[in-house]
């Protein structure tokens, strides 16, 4: 009896870290954006909160969630503001020229202004957060996501 309870709370421990890793796609195939996190929350109050349905917008093809009425309006005035950059895609791997990683959107960083959202989870049977290699250089990958912007403003 022990050793089915210890093999249940690993289980549970695992199935718990792998929901708190899950990566996401920037937009999924039912077109709900950063996993419906609220991307107004990033800014204020400063924490990745899950958007609810009942505070939806859609722009550009995809749905955002909010988590509050007040939220859902800052966004309608000005979107822009508050959209990820690279597309919602990770950061790093946008400027490492590494890919299109999909995110973690508990793991971001906002810079100037901006927010930047990572890769955080199972990489090849290993741990891996892309927050972590970006801190290393930011600067350098900060300068490599401008002139990649500037490229692709100039088609």
């Amino acid at each position: 009896m022990k050793n089915l309870k210890s093999i249940v709370l690993v289980a549970f421990v695992a199935l718990i870290s792998n929901i708190v890793s899950a990566q996401v796609e920037p937009v999924d195939k039912n077109k709900l954006a950063i996993g419906g996190y609220d991307v107004v929350s990033y800014f204020t109050p400063g924490k990745a909160t899950k958007g609810e349905g009942k505070f939806e917008v859609e722009y550009n093809g995809a749905n955002y969630y909010f988590a509050s009425a007040k939220n859902q309006k800052t966004f309608k005035a000005n979107p822009e503001k508050y959209l990820p950059q690279c597309n919602g895609y990770c950061a790093w791997g946008i400027a490492a020229d590494k890919g299109n990683f999909p995110i973690n959107p508990l793991t971001y960083k906002i810079v100037d202004g901006k927010l930047y959202l990572f890769f955080n989870g199972l990489y090849e049977g290993k741990q891996f957060n892309t927050l972590t290699e970006w801190n290393k250089d930011e600067k350098n990958y900060l300068k490599k996501l401008a002139v990649a912007s500037e490229k692709t403003s100039k088609k």
